[in-house]
């Protein structure tokens, strides 16, 4: 009876996490104004500078910001995504008990993704992050499948590291939920995970033993908690403003899962405006991940850098810091300048023996919709083994 019941936990988790996803979608009034009706009018050229300008385009006409990437992440190889983007802007309320100086309510952003790679790696997916504004709750939804072809790395005795090929084929499913808590940037809420994966080890010459046969075929359903401050003048290219982020999520087999383990996520950014009318933006950030239990190789925390593909650093624990300077060089134009450190390990006893990872690099940035402070752009970065390109759409900064 016990057994039944297991294979049905995340099928019933499914299914509601769908059934609410679709609620959400389906319903987009219920996260958007009451208001008069707009008449269709957009131009591509900013009122102000008459530079090109997507604003008017997003804000009058329905449009949509196309984001094509081209990819260059070192792990799946160099490809190509697609990326439309639509966002919607909110009329900040104007009630009796709201300060002043309240943080603004944040755009509704919808979108969808498709990409594909040289080392075959494709997926596809769709998203949306929304405010009901009347109930002070913000959500995110989202759903994809992905079939995905990437490297890891695994230290042996006597043999040191070793690299091996992994195809991954994925279906997740997240649901996440924000309950903001008066007006000055605080929130706190709830998420869940739900993952489908199939793997097949490719180009190895590592012994079976070193891997558990679940990690092949089993069912990831994650739910967890999490704790919010983010008073930043904006969520694309922030000019000033702190974000400080906690969350705990639990994968068990009470929730369904094939594995029982616990991982720990925080992470805070900082921006400080410099110079005549903030010229000079000084960001920093700093991440900090744990895990306890059985997790399956894929899903351990790794360094995430720009300039360091994903996955090559693994660890239980990983912790990093970065900084990024922005300067506004003229009108619309920007120049970034980055780097930052980071340390993957699997005890603390290994802190100190664990190899420091290093990472910097410059990139440009236009200002593409003035109204919603959202830059684009690309940077160039330079790891420990070899270099990278990111199409990069508002912050590199955006977890």
């Amino acid at each position: 009876m016990m057994r039944i019941w297991k294979k049905y936990i995340p099928v019933a988790w499914w299914c509601l996490c769908c059934g609410i996803s679709l609620l959400l979608w389906i319903h987009p009034c219920l996260a958007q104004d009451t208001a008069a009706p707009v008449k269709w009018k957009f131009s591509l050229r900013d009122s102000l500078d008459h530079a090109i300008d997507f604003s008017d385009w997003i804000l009058n006409a329905g449009g949509f910001v196309p984001v094509p990437y081209i990819i260059t992440e070192p792990a799946v190889g160099f490809g190509g995504a697609i990326v439309p983007v639509f966002l919607h802007k909110h009329k900040q309320p104007r009630l009796v008990n709201r300060p002043k100086h309240a943080v603004a309510i944040p755009p509704d952003i919808t979108g969808a993704l498709a990409f594909y790679t040289a080392s075959k790696s494709w997926g596809a997916g769709a998203f949306r992050t929304a405010t009901i504004v009347p109930w002070q709750l913000r959500y995110t939804v989202m759903a994809a499948y992905f079939d995905m072809n990437l490297h890891y790395y695994k230290t042996l005795p006597r043999i040191g590291e070793v690299k091996y090929g992994t195809s991954l084929k994925m279906i997740p499913l997240f649901l996440r939920v924000q309950k903001q808590i008066g007006w000055q940037g605080f929130s706190a809420g709830a998420q869940y995970i739900f993952t489908k994966t199939e793997a097949t080890l490719t180009g190895h010459v590592l012994p079976d033993s070193l891997f558990k046969p679940r990690e092949f075929d089993n069912i990831s359903s994650i739910a967890g908690i999490l704790a919010e401050f983010d008073n930043r003048d904006n969520i694309f290219t922030p000019n000033k403003g702190y974000k400080a982020h906690l969350e705990a999520n639990l994968s068990a087999s009470a929730l369904g899962s094939d594995f029982d383990y616990t991982h720990l996520n925080g992470f805070a950014y900082a921006y400080i405006p410099f110079g005549h009318s903030g010229k000079w933006v000084c960001g920093f950030r700093a991440d900090v991940q744990q895990v306890f239990g059985d997790i399956p190789f894929y899903y351990k925390p790794s360094i995430d850098l720009r300039g360091i593909p994903r996955g090559r650093y693994q660890g239980d624990a990983n912790i990093l810091v970065e900084t990024e300077q922005r300067w506004n060089m003229f009108r619309r134009w920007s120049a970034v300048f980055f780097g930052g450190t980071g340390k993957a390990f699997d005890d603390y006893s290994d802190f100190g023996s664990a190899k420091w990872v290093y990472n910097g690099g410059a990139g440009i940035r236009y200002l593409l919709a003035r109204k919603f402070k959202l830059y684009m752009g690309v940077d160039v970065a330079r790891g420990p083994e070899q270099w990278g390109a990111y199409i990069q759409f508002g912050s590199a900064w955006m977890k």
